[in-house]
Parts: C-alpha cells; structure tokens; sequence
C-alpha cells in the first residue's frame, strides 16, 4: 500500500466514526421567536462546553417557517457529550418535525437512540 494509499485509508475511518445530525423544524404561529431565542442560548453551550462538535449550523427558508439545524460530531462521545450540555434545553426548542443521525454509532449511542423518534442512517459508500 502506498503512501496515498495508507493516508486516505486513515481518512476514511475517521469520516466514518464522524456523526452527522439534521433537525428539520416548522414554525406555527408564536413558535419562531422562542425557536431563534433557545437556539441562541444552545448556540452558546456548544462553544462554550463542547469539546468534539465540528459543525453546528441552523438554516432558515426564506420566509422562516422552516428551519433546519446540521450537527456533525467527532464520535458517539462527542454526541453524548453535546446532549449533556443540553439537556431539558434542547427538548423545549420548538417546531422539531423529524431528526436523523449518519454515521456509525457506538453501542452507547445506539441505545440511547432507541424510542427517541431519530432516524438512523448508517454508511454505505464514503471517501
């Protein structure tokens, strides 16, 4: 194996033990104000607290009836780390439509997952 070869191997393990996360939220009337003010607090923790969050990211469409929130974590621990720090804070954010997780999860992670309503989406193909 070469050189190339060996590096892009050792990428691509790491990739795989990345966990991505996409929140997808609508608005009802009242709800985005609360949504924009919780996020700003949970914004807060993330920097301030977690140690293995790469990406965390809120969207909104154009008239901000839809927001979409894109996580990506270091590892499972990373994840349990961040969902920690969150606590009953990440659950009183409103609008939460569907959640799914990409990646390959720890066995922690996986039964934590359970009865939570995530959908999970493990690797097929990556670079």
């Amino acid at each position: 194996m070469s050189a190339g070869e060996r590096e892009n191997a050792i990428m691509n393990r790491s990739a795989v033990r990345e966990i991505q996360g996409i929140g997808r939220f609508k608005f009802r009337e009242g709800e985005l104000e609360q949504f924009k003010r919780l996020s700003a607090q949970l914004m807060e923790i993330v920097r301030s607290k977690d140690t293995g969050t790469v990406q965390y990211e809120i969207y909104f469409n154009d008239d901000q009836s839809e927001g979409i929130v894109l996580e990506r974590y270091r590892d499972s621990e990373a994840l349990v780390e961040h969902a920690g720090h969150l606590g009953d804070l990440g659950r009183a954010i409103p609008g939460l439509v569907s959640s799914e997780l990409l990646g390959q999860p720890s066995d922690d992670l996986r039964a934590k997952l359970v009865g939570s309503g995530v959908r999970l989406f493990t690797p097929f193909l990556s670079l």
